[in-house]
């Protein structure tokens, strides 16, 4: 049976003390599902993150990295530089990375190896933009970014491999695709996956979404069949409308 996730995606927020101030909130919270939940501070609080929330609920991941092991990458994190301080998951190929850094699906697919080949989890964004869903190409496009970045991939890879659809039209704009939307896509996604690996693989993905997911809309687009969680931005910055959401299932 597929996971239930939610993932808190805290972006450039939160100094030091502000990331104490809200793990301490978050530890208060109690969790009423089976969901697994995560959070992912920036880069410099990740120790700290790690050790205040050691033998909790929640698991601190990351929201990025470089797919080469070491070297003359100035400012970039290795997956082992990851593994050392107790992270085990990484986002890749958020929309935020695509746009403002120019990553590709061809660097993202050298991410995704690199994270695999160390043992790390992998959350992978993937989703199209206003433009492509008014054309009628949003498939097109989250199935062709799915392909290029995942597809060399054999099937084993997915033990280790949870799917964010991430509409980039809806991510910090308040506006949110209707849940009828987001089943869709995520059924789309689902039956992309079991064309090229069976449905037994494609059944055990979990596939988050990932588009101003908050308290008021959470129960029902976790709902879906298809849903099983969410990957969370804003909302993930206050401990008391994130857990409303991890507790949505």
């Amino acid at each position: 049976m597929r996971k239930q996730i939610v993932a808190g995606n805290w972006k450039m927020n939160n100094d030091l003390a502000q990331t104490e101030a809200l793990i301490s909130a978050l530890k208060n919270q109690t969790k009423t599902t089976d969901a697994e939940v995560m959070i992912a501070p920036t880069a410099t609080n990740l120790w700290q993150a790690y050790n205040a929330l050691k033998g909790t609920q929640i698991e601190v991941i990351a929201q990025n990295m470089h797919f080469a092991e070491n070297g003359a990458y100035t400012g970039e994190i290795s997956a082992s530089m990851l593994k050392s301080i107790g992270v085990n998951t990484v986002i890749l190929g958020h929309s935020e990375r695509r746009e403002y850094f120019n990553e590709t699906d061809e660097l993202l697919a050298k991410k995704v190896d690199a994270a695999l080949a160390k043992g790390m989890r992998v959350i992978f964004c993937f989703g199209e933009e206003l433009a492509d869903r008014k054309a009628g190409k949003e498939e097109a496009v989250v199935g062709s970014q799915i392909k290029n970045a995942l597809f060399h991939l054999n099937a084993a890879a997915f033990q280790n491999i949870v799917l964010a659809y991430e509409p980039v039209w809806a991510i910090g704009t308040g506006e949110t695709a209707s849940p009828e939307q987001a089943q869709d896509m995520h059924a789309f996604i689902r039956a992309t996956l079991a064309d090229k690996y069976g449905n037994d693989i494609a059944d055990e993905v979990s596939i988050l979404y990932g588009g101003s997911v908050k308290p008021a809309n959470a129960e029902e687009i976790f709902s879906k069949p298809d849903v099983d969680g969410g990957l969370i931005g804003g909302a993930a910055l206050n401990a008391d409308d994130f857990f409303a959401i991890v507790n949505a299932f």
